[in-house]
């Protein structure tokens, strides 16, 4: 399933055009990057919690040529899923 899959799905639910639809999927997804952004976490009862966290540097290596290469620390987005869609998924 894609963000137009998602799409499709909200304007069957919902009804209305299918750009209402596409406002409201955009509408969440810019909510969720948002706060991330900001270092909140967004929680979404029975699907899981969103949250940033940061990995550390690290020293790593260029596949091509065999150079050690130095990878900064960086936020990086996380997902932890909830229980309902861990059952949901057996």
């Amino acid at each position: 399933m894609n963000k137009a899959d998602i799409i499709n799905k909200v304007h069957e639910v919902l009804g209305g055009t299918r750009a209402d639809a596409e406002r409201a999927v955009e509408t969440m997804i810019d909510g969720i990057i948002g706060s991330l952004t900001k270092g909140d976490e967004v929680s979404i009862a029975g699907l899981g919690i969103f949250s940033a966290k940061m990995r550390n540097g690290r020293t790593g290596r260029n596949p091509r040529t065999g150079e050690s290469i130095t990878i900064p620390a960086m936020r990086v987005p996380k997902f932890r899923a909830a229980k309902a869609l861990k059952d949901a998924v057996k």
